[in-house]
């Protein structure tokens, strides 16, 4: 077995010929399993890349002939797409589901998940989900509480909108992962890219909750928007994503992205953007280039990645960091 870990236990890539080798390193990312090879033997290769998002395992698997696959396991989802061949599955004593190129399976293994008719060619994006995750920011998305969990139509298209940019977010995170100095290695991408693939799931599958997502936001007055804005003037460099945001708003993501564009002209997180930015000139102008770096104010401020930093510091205050230090 050839193992590459990169920095993080949940991330690792895998090839072996043999099936009790197969079954311990897929169990150790996804599912205990029964794993059986009724193809040609000698043709068996398992071939597992693997990058570990939180609440989501996203991976790419193969094993070089046919097999059948028997996995249970409660509180997840799993979302599955032929990257090449076939397989068909069934989720307990359902109806079989068969699975090919361009459209996702959308499963819930509570109840056991049959995958049989492995074609020797296929290479599948298989992506495992925390439910209680999912069910999380679904109310963080409508801004209120949900009594019953979303059900989930068995099939979503991945040729357009929504659906093809979640299935090419979740394949981009598998090279990815295998750069050491890449995005994915930065805890603040890979939280970012979490929850992009959490909300972008509820975004492009069918579900029960899918016309709530879809339906116009309420409005919002301006004193929830202001308390936004002064709990980040009073703490900009904290973490501040979409999610705590609402949660300081007390309404929903979309709700509050909505209000921000009417009242404030940009985003919430833009407007986090904009103080940070701010407080960055404010202290490197009253500092001299003795007193302090620029990646030091930077990094104090809650900027983790300098070049975008500058960038966006040069188009809002029409110099460098580096300028205004020295004029400082």
């Amino acid at each position: 077995m050839i193992v590459d870990d990169v920095r993080q236990a949940t991330t690792g890539r895998y090839e072996t010929r043999c099936v009790e080798e197969s079954h311990d390193v897929i169990a150790e990312h996804y599912y205990d399993l029964r794993l059986d090879v009724p193809g040609r033997t000698e043709d068996f290769l398992t071939e597992l890349s693997v990058a570990g998002l939180g609440a989501l395992t996203v991976g790419g698997i193969s094993f070089g002939t046919e097999v059948t696959i028997d996995f249970a396991q409660p509180h997840v989802y799993h979302v599955t797409v032929p990257l090449t061949g076939r397989f068909r599955c069934r989720e307990g004593h359902g109806t079989t589901t068969y699975a090919a190129p361009g459209r996702a399976v959308f499963l819930r293994p509570e109840h056991g998940v049959r995958v049989d008719d492995w074609s020797a060619d296929c290479r599948a994006l298989s992506v495992k989900v925390d439910m209680p995750a999912v069910h999380e920011r679904l109310e963080v998305l409508l801004g209120r509480s949900v009594r019953r969990p979303p059900h989930f139509e068995p099939y979503f298209d991945l040729s357009g909108g929504a659906g093809r940019s979640w299935f090419n977010l979740a394949l981009w995170c598998l090279p990815e992962k295998d750069g050491p100095d890449g995005l994915l290695h930065r805890s603040l991408i890979r939280a970012s890219i979490e929850q992009t693939l959490l909300e972008g799931l509820l975004l492009a599958s069918g579900h029960s909750y899918r016309d709530a997502l879809e339906a116009p936001v309420p409005a919002v007055r301006p004193a929830t928007v202001r308390r936004v804005m002064e709990a980040v003037e009073e703490r900009p460099a904290e973490h501040y994503d979409a999610a705590r945001l609402a949660a300081l708003s007390q309404v929903g993501v979309r709700a509050l992205q909505e209000a921000f564009r009417k009242h404030v002209g940009m985003s919430p997180t833009a407007y986090v953007t904009e103080v940070r930015l701010r407080r960055v000139y404010e202290e490197l102008r009253a500092s001299g280039p003795t007193a302090v770096t620029v990646t030091e104010v930077a990094y104090r401020w809650g900027f983790a990645h300098l070049g975008r930093f500058a960038q966006r510091y040069r188009t809002r205050f029409g110099e460098s960091p580096g300028q205004t230090l020295r004029s400082g």
